[in-house]
């Protein structure tokens, strides 16, 4: 095997790369038995018959080709080990020549990993915001918890305060039935803000068998898209009213809640709460470190193939959370009336930062020593096969391994992240 190497723009090399004929007999015996495995050649087994029959019989250029795919990946990491280079992604493979009995020419374009020149990371501090708690959010809680203790009696008379409406509501625009606006014993809180801004001042005040038609303007920046920005009209049938009765605040609740008293309860509340605070301000702080570090930090030309990636994980991430929520992607693509394409390229900017991102922690482990060992990853799938032991899906992923791969880069980028943040943000382990 031969190969020279042509440096191209955007972190990307071609290898022309040629293989002698007898660099290549080994996988031409071995693509002769997996096609002899596959055709019925008379007087052998399957599998059975020698090298000279299956090429008589099935001719040496469908040998050649059974054989290409796996001369093409042997030589390739040949060449790539010799020149010690370091590829990212799937290379582009376009064959030139061949032929039985003769070369075989192909060459390889291929992404390389970018050189990254780290930023000076003791030039930069971030200061991390002081986690607060707004004591009004904790009155609020305390009111929603009350919501959800108490007891709905049917009412004659006109919903009014925090009662409780149940009707029928049909959705029109220029009256043309809206998709999925159809709705049977929908259920309004009038002490609740509605989805749809002034619904619950039109339905206020009205009791058992009244009927109403009304418009609304939905915002412009409303969640349905389809809905965004238009005039909505509402007909709507009420069929009970309910009135609600909210128990006091007092330790009774609070012992239903699992506290000794409504000051141990409020106390619990303000915890989570500052926890949560906490939580993000230090989500917060990361991103800014890590903004600036990148703002800081030179990048060779990255190529396609990583932002591509990270296209991809975005869109995947997405998906996801839309099926948590029952949400279809073809629903979604609807609604924001865009392609999987056009959404695919939206992606491409924070794609690059994410990108970006990742060869700085890439680059941070190297130069800190930050590896991980065996043990831990180990330990690492054995907590997660705890977590998820009823789901046969998910155990037997963990058994894969690029999914040991990619538990060790999550866990390298945790370990790389505490160590920025003891540089940066001066915080030390507990």
């Amino acid at each position: 095997m031969s190969y020279t190497k042509k440096d191209l723009k955007d972190s990307q090399v071609e290898l022309t790369i040629t293989v002698t004929p007898n660099t290549y007999s080994e996988p031409l015996q071995k693509a002769a038995v997996r096609l002899s495995q596959r055709a019925s050649i008379k007087g052998f087994r399957k599998g059975k018959a020698p090298f000279d029959i299956v090429k008589k019989e099935l001719g040496e250029m469908a040998i050649m080709q059974e054989a290409l795919e796996d001369i093409v990946k042997k030589t390739f990491f040949e060449a790539i080990r010799e020149e010690k280079l370091e590829t990212i992604g799937m290379p582009k493979i376009t064959v030139e020549k061949v032929a039985p009995g003769n070369d075989i020419e192909y060459k390889a374009v291929v992404a390389l990993m970018p050189s990254v020149k780290l930023a000076d990371i003791k030039k930069i501090t971030i200061k991390k915001e002081e986690p607060t708690v707004d004591e009004k959010k904790i009155d609020e809680t305390l009111e929603a918890l009350r919501g959800m203790h108490a007891t709905e009696i049917v009412k004659a008379g006109e919903a009014t305060g925090t009662d409780k409406l149940v009707l029928d509501m049909d959705m029109l625009i220029d009256n043309v039935p809206v998709e999925g606006g159809q709705s049977k014993d929908y259920q309004v809180y009038l002490s609740e803000d509605h989805y749809i801004p002034g619904f619950n001042k039109e339905v206020a005040g009205l009791k058992k068998g009244d009927t109403k038609e009304f418009s609304l303007d939905f915002p412009k920046t409303h969640y349905q898209k389809h809905l965004a920005g238009k005039k909505v009209d509402f007909k709507i049938s009420v069929k009970d009213v309910y009135e609600r009765q909210l128990p006091e605040l007092s330790d009774d609740l609070a012992k239903t809640l699992g506290q000794d008293s409504i000051n141990a309860l409020k106390t619990l509340i303000h915890t989570n709460m500052l926890d949560e605070a906490a939580q993000k301000t230090t989500q917060k702080a990361e991103i800014e470190m890590l903004d600036a570090i990148i703002e800081k930090t030179t990048f060779a030309p990255i190529p396609e193939v990583l932002i591509d990636a990270e296209r991809q994980k975005m869109f995947y991430e997405l998906q996801r959370d839309l099926e948590k929520n029952h949400i279809e992607i073809s629903q979604y693509l609807s609604d924001i009336k865009k392609t999987e394409e056009e959404l695919f390229n939206d992606f491409k900017i924070q794609a690059e930062k994410r990108a970006k991102a990742a060869l700085v922690s890439r680059q941070v482990a190297v130069e800190q020593n930050i590896v991980i060992s065996d043990e831990e990853i180990d330990a690492e799938i054995k907590m997660l096969e705890e977590m998820y032991k009823t789901k046969k899906e998910y155990l037997d992923n963990l058994k894969k391994p690029e999914v040991r791969d990619t538990i060790a880069t999550s866990m390298q980028n945790r370990k790389v992240m505490e160590w920025l943040k003891e540089q940066v943000l001066e915080e030390k382990k507990k």
